[in-house]
């Protein structure tokens, strides 16, 4: 204690001299989290962009110490039930859910703690084992990432942007980026194989099912899957991106692609599969099965064989087989009748019609 207060009352030192203008944004900040009206919207978009994430961290934590339970004013309370998720004793996960029309319609990143899934989010979490500091770190990150996800948006709007800028704009959220950065290590897969999929949630189960871990089933998937964060989807959704970017990174063997339905705009072929081929020049460990799939009328997934057969295990080296496969048995066995399968069927009618040919993907 001596010894600090020598260093700042000495003439000469940076105590003396004018703070850089991160420094002056940040104390000025600090000092509107300390008053009664807390910081505004503006005011963590104005520290954000003057001082970076890490700087606004610090001021909520400010106004949380000066408005957080200890002043009287409480935690307000989820949605009913919320509680019970947290206890691991509530509804299935929902993969990657669209928000319901009770989800909350504003960013709450200036008071994190009154967003109704706090309670849900810091039961997942510290039943996970994360320390409350990494907890509420995570969660501002996770509030701030909403917010800032609306800018991006709206300045991806700029009429000067092509449509490689816009997409480049909208995911650039330093937010999510750096939640992976603070977590990210608990996105590695707890069984010895990775699974990608597409084609709807049970897909997922489904590979979870045959022994192989996906995004939704590590542990920091199984939280964020839970959770809705704001009524505009478009605001979440890339934080599953970069999930998703963070959770490939990862693979260190074997990956099975489970494929139900064939998209060239989805997430898997869009970005997983071209991030994991950069993978697998690093990483020779890294090799790739895909498992072309059909739903059955009483719900069951199965997998299709070289003969057309459905079976319960069939697995190809290459993308290009696998898609003729799932398409050589919709085309030759779908039945019209069974819903179960009719997404995969009239997306494959989709490309067909609009002559798009799955470019061969061997390895």
């Amino acid at each position: 204690m001596q010894a600090r207060d020598q260093r700042t009352s000495t003439p000469g030192t940076r105590q003396s001299q004018p703070l850089p203008r991160a420094a002056r944004a940040e104390e000025a900040a600090r000092a509107a989290a300390r008053a009664p009206g807390g910081l505004s919207s503006a005011d963590v978009t104005s520290l954000q962009r003057s001082a970076g994430n890490g700087a606004v961290t610090r001021a909520l934590d400010e106004q949380r110490h000066t408005h957080g339970p200890s002043c009287g004013h409480g935690e307000s309370g989820g949605r009913a039930g919320s509680e019970g998720r947290a206890g691991g004793s509530g509804p299935a996960v929902v993969q990657r859910r669209k928000p319901s029309q009770d989800a909350p319609r504003e960013h709450f990143a200036a008071k994190a703690q009154d967003h109704p899934e706090w309670p849900v989010f810091r039961g997942l979490m510290t039943a996970g084992g994360f320390p409350p500091d990494v907890v509420e770190s995570a969660w501002q990150l996770l509030l701030g990432g909403v917010a800032e996800q609306e800018r991006l948006n709206t300045g991806s709007a700029d009429p000067s942007l092509d449509p490689a800028e816009r997409r480049a704009y909208r995911a650039s959220n330093t937010w999510y980026r750096e939640l992976v950065d603070l977590v990210g290590d608990h996105l590695r897969i707890t069984t010895p194989t990775m699974a990608l999929w597409s084609g709807g949630f049970d897909v997922s189960v489904y590979a979870q099912s045959k022994g192989h871990t996906s995004l939704e089933f590590t542990r920091l998937g199984k939280v964020v899957d839970q959770l809705e964060l704001h009524a505009d989807w478009k605001l979440q959704a890339p934080l599953w991106n970069v999930l998703s970017r963070a959770f490939v990174e990862r693979a260190t063997g074997p990956v099975h692609v489970f494929l139900r339905a064939y998209s060239p705009d989805s997430v898997l072929i869009a970005q997983e599969i071209p991030q994991l081929r950069v993978i697998q020049k690093i990483n020779p460990a890294v090799t790739v099965l895909w498992h072309p799939l059909y739903t059955t009328a009483d719900g069951k997934i199965r997998e299709i064989s070289e003969d057309l057969r459905l079976t319960d295990d069939a697995s190809y080296r290459s993308r290009d087989k696998c898609v003729a496969l799932m398409y050589q048995y919709l085309l030759r066995f779908h039945d019209e009748k069974n819903t179960k399968a009719s997404v995969a069927h009239k997306e494959m009618h989709e490309l067909l019609e609009k002559n798009v040919n799955p470019k061969a993907d061997a390895e």
